[in-house]
């Protein structure tokens, strides 16, 4: 059981990538069905960059079966069912919970590229016919993504810790993730708006666009962060209060203050100043910031449901690193290669006719 326990830090490293690389493969979608049902005029530039990252979720795909595969190992709760332990029954039995896994990212993957399907049909087909199924399939994706990622949540992080729930987590787990998306998407418009090989340049302005998006998502997500905190604080719920207190207090506390410092703080005290919001490099700086601090938030709330003297902190081993750099590395091939195969990018660069931000 120790044994197991202490390599459970370990693995959570997969796991927190496989959540990360799911996100970014479901955030591109959403955020273009999002701008569609606002009927955002931006959309148009960014729409079909946006829909690229979903190459991405086979990738996903293939990290939760293996995720999946390893029970123990992924699940640490697993190994107390298995003595005669109850945890969650009935919602927690293991073949249940593999099945809803694998079936719900089976149908989301479905809808999503039914979605990216139309949204090419409306670029060359105008029947009002097309343009209305188009719009019907944008209104299923936000309740595709709510419902799914609350699963995904209460699988991946919230029931980690046997006996512990929040009746805001799932919100609080895919609006971070949704965050996280946007600062990804930012840092990928950076560079390859740098780079000029764009075969249809964006307007400058995007990064004002996103730099208040980000804003408007921090705030949220520092409200969706402290509801359930402050529920548990002054309900004076000292069970639930303790899996905060463990992480908070002890050997994960320098994690736990990173990412709140990443995810809210900087990016706040950034992006209320309005100049900032109209510099690129300062918008992606910030952008990083997120990133880095939602991978930090993920792995904290996964192998911090572990009693304190089994924490371990990320990339103390080379598992954590050879992992990490492998699934990053097919993910920038898949991301390339989609590119190319769509024709979002030219051969040979050149500088595009853009308005200032």
């Amino acid at each position: 059981m120790e044994e197991h326990l202490s390599s459970f830090g370990s693995w959570s490293v997969l796991t927190t990538d496989f959540i990360i690389v799911l996100y970014i493969a479901l955030g591109g979608v959403t955020l273009s069905s999002v701008l569609h049902l606002c009927n955002a005029q931006w959309r148009f530039q960014v729409r079909y960059l946006a829909c690229t990252f979903f190459v991405l979720y086979p990738i996903a795909g293939v990290l939760l079966l293996i995720l999946l595969a390893n029970g123990d190992a992924t699940f640490q709760w697993l190994s107390h069912a298995h003595e005669g332990e109850h945890h969650l029954p009935g919602w927690h039995d293991y073949t249940f919970l593999v099945w809803r896994e694998v079936i719900g990212f089976i149908l989301v993957g479905i809808l999503y590229g039914v979605f990216i399907k139309y949204q090419y049909l409306t670029s060359v087909d105008t029947s009002y016919r097309v343009q209305r199924r188009f719009r019907n399939i944008a209104l299923l994706i936000p309740f595709a993504y709510f419902i799914y990622g609350s699963m995904v949540a209460w699988d991946f992080e919230m029931t980690m810790t046997p006996g512990w729930h929040s009746a805001s987590y799932a919100a609080y787990f895919f609006q971070s993730n949704f965050h996280m998306f946007l600062a990804f998407f930012t840092i990928f418009l950076f560079f390859m708006n740098r780079s000029g090989r764009l075969s249809r340049p964006f307007d400058l302005y995007i990064f004002n666009f996103m730099a208040q998006f980000m804003l408007a998502m921090t705030i949220l997500y520092t409200y969706l962060y402290f509801t359930q905190y402050l529920i548990m604080w002054y309900g004076r719920l000292p069970s639930d209060m303790d899996r905060y207190f463990s992480m908070m207090l002890y050997e994960f506390a320098p994690l736990w203050w990173i990412f709140i410092t990443l995810k809210f703080i900087i990016p706040f005290t950034t992006l209320a100043i309005t100049p900032n919001r109209h510099n690129p490099v300062v918008i992606t700086m910030v952008a990083f910031s997120i990133v880095i601090g939602t991978w930090i938030e993920r792995y904290t709330w996964i192998a911090g449901s572990v009693k304190p003297e089994y924490y371990r902190m990320p990339f103390t081993t080379m598992f954590g690193f050879v992992v990490t750099i492998a699934i990053f590395a097919i993910c920038w091939f898949a991301v390339k290669w989609a590119l190319n195969r769509y024709g979002l990018v030219s051969s040979e660069g050149r500088a595009g006719t853009q308005q200032e931000i």
